[in-house]
């Protein structure tokens, strides 16, 4: 019986680990300094709770933004909640970590993409972009180019 470490999971759930570290932090003692999140998640996964209009806006993925407002930060080992302000509207969101797939602090240029193989079966040659599109009123501040993507494809076979 052939056995094999599967780092790619490995390593994303030690990427999830990070995030909930950070949220948890972020839940204790507020963001800090300029730091702020980007975090886009997949709108169609099963324990994702969103409002319907946002899901009907967002059928497939959404990117939201944690910077000046947010509310009701709960974490806990699968996801977390959050009220984020869309348009003046307060909306509760619960988020999966699997169903993050980008989470970016733009402040320090750190993110983290999480592939699956879908995704590379969808496009192999595409580059890969964060995608900043974003639901909130007041613009953020756009993520730097040069910003560290943690990717899993070196670690594939």
């Amino acid at each position: 019986m052939s056995r094999e470490i599967d780092y790619g999971n490995l390593m994303h759930a030690a990427m999830r680990g990070l995030i909930k570290t950070v949220l948890e932090d972020v839940r204790d003692h507020g963001l800090p300094g300029a730091h702020h999140f980007f975090i886009t998640f997949d709108t169609s996964h099963p324990d994702t709770e969103l409002a319907d209009w946002l899901a009907d806006r967002y059928p497939g993925e959404m990117t939201v933004v944690m910077q000046h407002w947010f509310d009701n930060l709960v974490v806990n080992d699968d996801g977390f909640a959050v009220t984020l302000n869309f348009g003046d509207a307060p909306e509760p969101l619960y988020i999966p970590y699997d169903a993050i797939k980008t989470f970016v602090d733009p402040s320090v240029e750190f993110g983290l993409r999480f592939e699956s193989a879908e995704d590379e079966e969808e496009d192999e040659n595409a580059p890969s972009a964060i995608n900043t599109d974003h639901v909130e009123s007041d613009p953020p501040a756009q993520p730097r180019p040069d910003a560290e993507i943690v990717s899993l494809d070196s670690f594939r076979k």
